[in-house]
């Protein structure tokens, strides 16, 4: 067996199940060898492309993925999905082929494109090491959530295994165990939450998992904690009464007014970092603020802390709670009320949605309040979906108004903010999560950028929604500078027929300027489904995004 068939083999013993990418000739045979082996081969239309959907994919299944890529080029293509998954600790494996000769055409210093952008680096050093390096690839990724790009060289590729080795014998080390948060810092933290009057907790992708929710709706029950979400954990808390759905900017006027008014803020696997916390005004002065993580360096990293604990979301979540429970402090069996009652639960109940915030619809004949649009269409569309966002002054609409089934149902590939990931975002999430209505909301300059991946979309038979959001313009740029008195035609663009564009790739292509042009999603949603629909919103462009200007403010 050569070391090309050898490595794509043993990726997929190791867990990998999907890979995504481009072929060229230096990945033609690992990638052939990966699907023989059993894993499924997605081609993009663009290695940017492929990157993001298999960072989606490891996102939203729970599983690591894979990117395949030809050296040079195909790397140089990807990088920006890359760094986009390094910065938010994706557990995704790219395989690169690797010209070792500095006058190869193809030669650029592989290792230190991945260092830049945080990744880590590893190569296939030799036949004789092949299966080890390349199983310690998947196991850096998977039990450090990292990025890993595993350089495979040329030459090596097509060396001979040694006599005695086999991927059959290949096996993925066990997870070492989770940090277990100290006796003393789980009695603190226990201490800080009896003397709470108004907790709330929240929690961040560390949290992303069936036990670590489990136990934070258990803790914050006997604690009277209220319950939210950072932007990429949106969903964890869905049908929970005192859940507040996402703190920060993507808050609502009555998650921001309780949360600011809370004494104890305590952050589980997440950063409470400048959008979480909106640069830190919705924390109250005098407020503790405690963070609670797997990673020492992730401790008062974005904020300085009152204090910090050392340990597994979940395993901290139950040590708290029983530490409660045991010692009585303020809390007991019964739990205490702290920041729940009757009365704020009703509240909650009714003004917490943005869809019951009041606002005046400034739809016209020719262009729709893009918060009237997405009101109609969360009604519309099937409540099982996964919705995929991508960047831009439109951004906080979907975010806001569109509901999600749980934490699985929300991609948000939002760490390095760059525009056009959404549509290859919502690829990878659709196919992780097969049984539901794919929905992926872009700018009509993020979807210019990756048009090529509406192919992709139709290739697969995805039964997916595109919503553009079209400006006509790059709406964060003309909001931010147009108060200065800047001229605007660097960022601003002629009306581009959207929708003509997508039937040419064989979408449904539905034009909409007022929310009685949604009748053709209706009749699309009706069945049968079977092209991909795109929606080309023509929307209000005169309503600047105050999320973005907390964006503009943290550059």
């Amino acid at each position: 067996m050569l070391v090309a068939e050898a490595v794509g083999r043993a990726l997929v013993a190791a867990g990998v199940d999907h890979v995504f990418g481009v072929v060229g000739s230096g990945n033609f045979h690992v990638t052939n060898a990966m699907v023989a082996a059993g894993a499924r081969f997605v081609a993009s239309r663009h290695e940017g492309g492929g990157a993001t959907m298999a960072d989606a994919f490891a996102r939203t299944s729970g599983r690591p993925a894979a990117l395949t890529l030809h050296q040079g080029c195909g790397l140089t293509n990807a990088m920006t999905g890359i760094a986009e998954a390094a910065k938010s600790r994706t557990p995704l494996v790219v395989v690169t082929a690797e010209a070792t000769q500095p006058r190869s055409n193809f030669y650029v210093d592989q290792a230190g494109l991945a260092e830049a952008v945080g990744a880590v680096s590893r190569r296939v050093t030799s036949a004789g090491t092949a299966l080890a390096d390349t199983v310690g690839a998947v196991a850096t990724a998977v039990h450090q959530r990292a990025t890993v790009l595993l350089n495979l060289p040329l030459e090596i590729q097509a060396h001979e295994l040694p006599d005695g080795q086999s991927t059959e014998s290949v096996e993925l080390p066990p997870a070492p165990a989770p940090p277990t948060p100290s006796p003393s810092e789980v009695e603190r933290l226990a201490a800080a939450l009896s003397a709470a009057s108004r907790p709330v907790f929240v929690a961040g992708r560390g949290a992303r998992s069936h036990a670590a929710r489990d136990a934070l709706i258990a803790l914050a029950e006997r604690s009277g904690a209220l319950l939210a979400t950072s932007a990429v954990a949106k969903g964890l808390f869905v049908g929970e009464p005192f859940s507040l759905d996402v703190s920060g900017g993507f808050a609502s006027p009555l998650a921001a007014e309780l949360i600011r008014g809370a004494d104890l803020i305590v952050g589980w696997g997440c950063a409470l970092n400048m959008w979480t916390m909106r640069h830190g005004a919705l924390i109250a002065p005098g407020a503790t603020v405690v963070q609670v993580d797997d990673t020492t360096d992730a401790l008062g990293a974005h904020r300085e802390l009152t204090f910090g604990v050392h340990g597994d979301v979940a395993l901290t979540a139950a040590g708290v709670d029983e530490s409660l429970l045991e010692g009585d402090l303020g809390a007991g069996a019964a739990g205490r009320a702290g920041y729940r009652s009757p009365e704020l639960a009703t509240r909650l109940a009714r003004e917490l949605a943005w869809r019951d915030v009041p606002f005046e619809d400034t739809s016209t004949d020719g262009q729709i309040d893009p918060r009237a649009l997405t009101i109609a269409l969360d009604d519309l569309l099937p409540t099982e979906r996964v919705v995929g966002v991508d960047s831009g002054n439109f951004m906080g609409y979907p975010s806001m108004f569109l509901h999600v089934p749980d934490e699985r149902g929300f991609c948000f590939t939002q760490a390095f903010q760059s525009i056009g990931l959404g549509l290859a975002t919502t690829i990878g999430a659709a196919l992780a999560q097969p049984d539901r209505l794919p929905v992926a909301a872009v700018g009509d300059g993020g979807l210019m950028m990756s048009a090529a991946e509406l192919d992709t979309v139709r290739r697969l038979g995805l039964p997916m929604v595109v919503v553009v959001y079209n400006d006509d313009a790059y709406g964060a740029e003309v909001h931010h500078f147009a108060s200065g008195g800047h001229p605007m035609d660097t960022v601003t663009f002629p009306e581009t027929d959207i929708a003509a564009i997508a039937r040419g790739y064989g979408f449904t292509g539905v034009t909409v300027r007022t929310v009685r042009d949604l009748d053709a999603v209706r009749s699309w949603i009706a069945g049968p489904r079977d092209t991909p629909l795109l929606i080309d919103a023509k929307v209000r462009g005169d309503q600047p995004s105050w999320w973005l200007e907390e964006a503009f403010r943290g550059h």
